[in-house]
């Protein structure tokens, strides 16, 4: 449902992403491993249709329809979600006023509480997005708007940035809701793109494919608790090597 062929992405005339390929397919969950800097949230912002994240080359294309030069909230209505790793705090709006917007008329205020309810966010309807938040209340707020909105492809940047350990089990919890992994793959009707530093979010949600960034290329495709654990073992350090010297960095 998702494919991306040969996509090179700049910021302000500054070449970010080179020549990467992607592809995943209804009910899959694929992670994207990588250093600070490497790139991964300017794919998922490109992937988004953000402005400021110019294609130069190649495409990108959901549920077969090309969507490379489509605005961001063409994206969204087509069904594409993302969690930002740092999102802004929204002064004079609601969270449940944002809830709503996500449901799109598909609940109501008892359809609010309950998403409040799931993510432990009951006492911050009333209050401004984000203001005043932790860490971990401010993921939990993104992924229950995710949730009211409900998309067939989600992106999520960073879900366990700044998160203590008491939220991210609940944030993995969301994140599973979410990506209907209590279902078989072949009845899910959405797909994932997470990209972490630490993959620390895998000991909570399972994903079916990785890849490692390293300056803006995909250097390997594999198992990612395969490779979490190298990264663990070796650090990025490993994965830069590989990527430099064009080796394997698995037999």
């Amino acid at each position: 449902m998702l494919k991306i062929k040969d996509l090179s992405v700049a910021v302000e005339d500054k070449v970010i992403i080179h020549d990467v390929n992607l592809t995943i397919k209804n009910g899959e969950t694929h992670v994207l491993f990588g250093p600070n800097g490497a790139g991964k949230s300017t794919l998922l912002m490109a992937i988004m249709g953000f402005p400021k994240y110019r294609i130069t080359k190649g495409s990108i294309s959901f549920k077969g329809k090309d969507i490379t030069n489509l605005s961001v909230d063409e994206r969204a209505r087509m069904g594409i979600g993302m969690s930002f790793q740092r999102p802004p705090v929204v002064r004079g709006v609601k969270t449940q006023d944002m809830v709503a917007a996500c449901l799109q008329g598909r609940g109501d205020g008892d359809t609010i509480s309950q998403l409040a309810e799931k993510a432990d966010l009951n006492d911050f309807l009333e209050r401004d997005i984000n203001y005043g938040f932790s860490g971990g209340e401010v993921k939990r707020s993104e992924l229950m708007q995710l949730l009211a909105q409900r998309p067939e492809l989600t992106l999520l940047d960073e879900p366990e940035s700044g998160v203590d350990l008491v939220n991210i089990a609940l944030i993995g919890e969301l994140m599973n809701d979410l990506l209907e992994k209590n279902c078989p793959i072949q009845q899910r009707k959405c797909m994932g793109l997470i990209i972490t530093h630490t993959g620390h979010i895998l000991d909570y949600v399972n994903a079916r494919t990785g890849y490692v960034m390293c300056d803006g290329t995909i250097g390997c495709v594999g198992d990612p608790h395969e490779m979490l654990a190298t990264i663990r073992e070796k650090g990025y350090e490993e994965c830069i090597k590989c990527y430099l010297g064009r080796l394997p960095l698995y037999e």
